[in-house]
């Protein structure tokens, strides 16, 4: 097991989600005048620290992918020709190139699109789901051609999109607790109209996973089940599956639970409890969606088949 591939796979998930799925955030769930509060400024400054991350995560990808598929025997053997024919003649290399330039262009437009937020931040999120999109590239959705392949890249994009909104998502909630003034007002009536308005983005999102995640399924195993106790594949599939049920349960605890609990108590001024409940909450749900990734990153390095 490379440990380094595979960690670096899971820097570059989570990394490219957040560049996607804070900006998307901004957009659906902040008003007009929201989105040049104090809030909006840190995810500006979030998304662009974090598509920089994504340029030299992205680098080192390359440099081990390069040594992966030229057999080198350590990183100094590695020779400038195997680098350009990986950026120019295999679709790794393609897809590399648009998501460093992609990236680049999420900064320049944090950067430079200061005074006009919702335009910043919708080329963010555009540019940063076009990187997220890169990453079908480097997995199992590549293996396919013809039909097939384009049926499992744009099943592969889809899932990669959906989990990327829902990570956001997260990271946002998550802000919005940790803030200095995480039980002021302003906070705690932000957090609860946002977290009950993402109900419909939610509901899209795992309907999304699920569709997808049972196409690739099939598309990657076939109609069949056998070998997925016995088969390491199998066994951390089976157990990205427990903690995406666990997600589901904790976000429906969030929405229909917690979430009217802490809309009422925010009526009558004694928030403290609902908001140290929901935070619980949320950063086990965060928790469990780390470790999905990192089953992500670790099942990418395996052999797709079951026996």
């Amino acid at each position: 097991m490379d440990w380094v591939t595979v960690l670096v796979r899971f820097a570059l998930y989570l990394d490219l989600m957040l560049v996607f799925g804070l900006p998307l955030f901004h957009l659906h769930a902040l008003r007009k005048p929201e989105r040049s509060s104090v809030l909006a400024r840190k995810l500006s400054t979030l998304t662009v620290s974090a598509a920089i991350v994504g340029m030299l995560l992205s680098t080192i990808s390359m440099v081990l992918m390069t040594k992966a598929m030229s057999g080198a025997a350590d990183f100094s053997s590695i020779e400038q020709h195997m680098f350009e024919m990986m950026l120019t003649d295999t679709p790794f290399g393609l897809a590399w190139c648009l998501r460093m330039t992609m990236l680049v262009l999420c900064v320049l437009a944090g950067l430079f699109l200061a005074q006009a937020p919702t335009s910043k931040f919708g080329m963010m999120s555009l540019a940063g789901g076009v990187a997220l999109a890169t990453l079908s590239w480097g997995g199992h959705g590549a293996m396919d051609e013809g039909a097939r392949g384009q049926l499992h890249l744009a099943a592969d994009i889809i899932h990669l999109l959906a989990a990327g909104a829902w990570i956001g998502a997260l990271a946002v909630f998550i802000l919005l607790l940790a803030l200095r003034d995480g039980h002021g007002a302003n906070n705690v009536t932000l957090l609860s109209r946002t977290l009950n308005g993402f109900a419909l983005m939610g509901t899209v999102i795992v309907g999304s996973l699920l569709i997808t995640g049972a196409l690739n399924y099939w598309l990657i195993v076939g109609p069949t089940v056998t070998g997925l106790f016995s088969t390491p594949y199998g066994q951390l599939l089976i157990a990205k599956l427990v903690l995406f049920g666990m997600m589901l349960a904790l976000a429906a605890a969030n929405r229909y639970r917690l979430s009217p609990i802490l809309e009422r108590a925010h009526v009558f001024g004694e928030h403290q409890e609902a908001v140290e409940a929901l935070r619980r909450s949320l950063f086990f749900e965060t928790a469990c969606a780390c470790l999905i990734l990192a089953l992500v990153a670790w099942l990418g390095t395996l052999g797709p088949m079951i026996d």
